[in-house]
């Protein structure tokens, strides 16, 4: 398993399916998600948390968080990357940053992620082996040169600051 990681990562290309797109003749946001999730689901083999792991250990990564933010229209056929960028990790958890990229250069949605380490006879979360969390920390370091992305770690709102009991 290796632990020289590329900085950014990325996906193998996939294509948009007829059957992803909606009544508004583009990509239908669910399955933006979809991509996102197959882009992540190859580099997660390469830090060791893949199926073979899953089925192995009886571990596996859940979603805890995600952010999608849809920057240009995708169509049937069109062809996409995903690049991930990992911002973050602990002993149970790690923070990633996704660009969803046309092969023809144009950046289509972002995702930001918080992914969890689960221990499925539970479930609950749990720390990552130690050969995973020197995986992630040297996929971090290679991946701290790329610096921290614009959009990462923004919330959504309207403009209204809202206080701790949810009032203006």
């Amino acid at each position: 398993m290796t632990t020289d990681f590329p900085a950014p990562a990325f996906s193998s290309e996939m294509v948009i399916e007829p059957a992803w797109i909606d009544y508004n003749g583009h990509l239908n946001m669910a399955y933006y998600s979809l991509l996102f999730d197959r882009g992540s689901e190859e580099i997660y083999g390469d830090l060791g948390l893949g199926a073979e792991y899953a089925a192995a250990t009886g571990c596996t990564t859940f979603t805890g968080a995600i952010q999608i933010r849809y920057r240009r229209e995708l169509h049937e056929g069109d062809r996409v990357r995903a690049r991930l960028q990992l911002l973050d990790h602990d002993s149970k958890r790690f923070h990633f940053w996704q660009e969803l990229y046309h092969v023809d250069g144009w950046l289509a949605a972002t995702a930001e992620t918080l992914g969890l380490h689960v221990d499925r006879s539970g479930p609950k979360v749990a720390p990552f082996p130690p050969e995973v969390s020197a995986r992630l920390a040297a996929m971090k370091a290679a991946h701290d040169r790329l610096g921290w992305p614009a959009g990462a770690g923004k919330a959504i709102g309207i403009g209204i600051r809202r206080n701790s009991a949810g009032t203006g």
